[in-house]
């Protein structure tokens, strides 16, 4: 068993076990959003299927309009409509034009197209003012050709990615099974919200939290409820579960004597790592117990969301087999004093301000306890700070946003 290791060792050794699902199912795209691609997406079409048109105006020969001008219009005889959906049945001739709407299929023996704010129509005559272009035309398969493959295993479907896909002819996708995830607090001390809170009592806000952060990283939460701190009630709770691919449990992995998770795992289970140089989340344990893998989390509810959002988080995207990286570090500079840990890397949390000209600056979120978690709710992100020694105002650190798309466009004006 290896004990006090540092960050960048407890995460590889999360990695290397998390082993990618095999199982795949088909979902409708009404349902995929957030899920994980199985295999690679070829288009079952050319996109678009014909050569359309990019504007309002009208279909016509580029040779009957060469000389147009507003002195000097081209005159040419309407003789239909193109709407999408309902291409021209005939041949464009010469002298002659065809209305057309952006997406229109574009007739045949048109090779040009002039907008509508570029004519004007005296009946069944439509005089040009400009010369009509071809570049106006997408020319069929202009965005993807059948066959071509556009997305990939491993990719988390967005709803840009859903668009494609649908684009591409798909009503169906095959994506990842979700890891089935348990998540379950240790603890007398512990209690359900909504229930009386009993003098000395907490209520359980690690279940909750976790879970959000499981289903957030594209896990399927199971919630346990609490195991009481009894070896034996802990074993029949574990067996009552069912299947899980990762088991998080809460509180129970540090010293004392009822710390069972720690204690099953060392009697029944393996144990791969205990404890990591970092503040908060020191005392985590990872290992094995029967056919699952095990991340006991601290208690303290900050500790708890730091470390699975820094081992647990990456470990579902391994199992997803996910291509995205399962968080983002930016550079920041310091506007607070932020205190650091001897021998540990301390993660504080930061509220994060993007300046035009200076970049993110990091200001404390404020109380830094292991037990404030209402810091998790304000800060924006995990400000590191290398081990012994402090960061001072002006200083630049790495951060880890908790939701890089949340900060926004860095330097985007109010107004655009």
């Amino acid at each position: 068993m290896k004990t006090e290791i540092p960050v960048h060792e407890a995460l590889a050794i999360v990695r290397k076990h998390a082993r990618p699902i095999a199982e795949k199912e088909r979902v409708p795209l009404a349902r995929a959003l957030g899920r994980v691609l199985a295999e690679d997406l070829p288009a079952l079409c050319d996109h678009p299927d014909l050569a359309n048109t990019a504007v309002d105006g009208f279909a016509v020969r580029a040779e009957d309009t060469k000389e147009a001008s507003r002195e000097k219009p081209a005159v040419l005889r309407l003789v239909g409509e193109s709407p999408a959906g309902r291409p021209f049945e005939g041949a464009l001739g010469p002298g002659e034009a065809v209305a057309v709407y952006t997406g229109s299929p574009l007739p045949k023996g048109a090779d040009a197209v002039v907008a509508v704010e570029e004519t004007r129509r005296e009946g069944d005559r439509v005089l040009v003012f400009r010369p009509a272009s071809p570049k106006d035309i997408r020319p069929k398969g202009d965005d993807f050709k059948k066959g071509e493959v556009l997305l990939f295993r491993g990719d988390l479907l967005t709803p840009g990615r859903i668009g494609l896909a649908a684009a591409m002819g798909h009503a169906e996708v095959p994506v990842v099974r979700r890891p089935r995830v348990g998540i379950l607090s240790t603890g007398d001390e512990v209690v359900a919200p909504g229930e009386p809170l009993p003098e000395g009592g907490v209520y359980d806000s690690n279940s909750y939290s976790v879970a959000a952060l499981v289903a957030e990283a594209g896990g399927e939460p199971v919630i346990l409820g609490r195991a009481k701190d009894d070896l034996s009630e802990l074993k029949r709770q574990l067996a009552a579960a069912g299947a899980l691919d990762l088991l998080l449990t809460s509180g129970g992995v540090s010293m004392g004597e009822y710390d069972l998770v720690r204690r099953l795992l060392e009697e029944e289970g393996e144990i791969y790592f205990w404890k990591i140089l970092q503040r908060p989340g020191h005392p985590p344990i990872f290992g094995r117990y029967q056919d699952t893998l095990v991340l006991g989390l601290p208690g303290n509810p900050v500790s708890a969301m730091v470390v699975f959002f820094l081992y647990g988080r990456p470990m579902l995207f391994a199992m997803l087999g996910r291509t995205d990286p399962p968080y983002r570090r930016i550079r920041v500079r310091a506007e607070d004093f932020f205190k650091g840990a001897k021998g540990k890397v301390a993660f504080r949390r930061a509220a994060l301000e993007y300046r035009p000209g200076a970049g993110f600056v990091a200001k404390s979120a404020g109380n830094q306890s292991s037990g404030a978690i209402r810091t998790m709710a304000t800060g924006h992100a995990l400000v590191a700070v290398p081990p012994d020694r402090n960061l001072n105002p002006g200083d630049e650190a790495l951060a880890i946003p908790f939701d890089p798309e949340a900060l926004g466009a860095p330097g985007l004006p109010e107004e655009f």
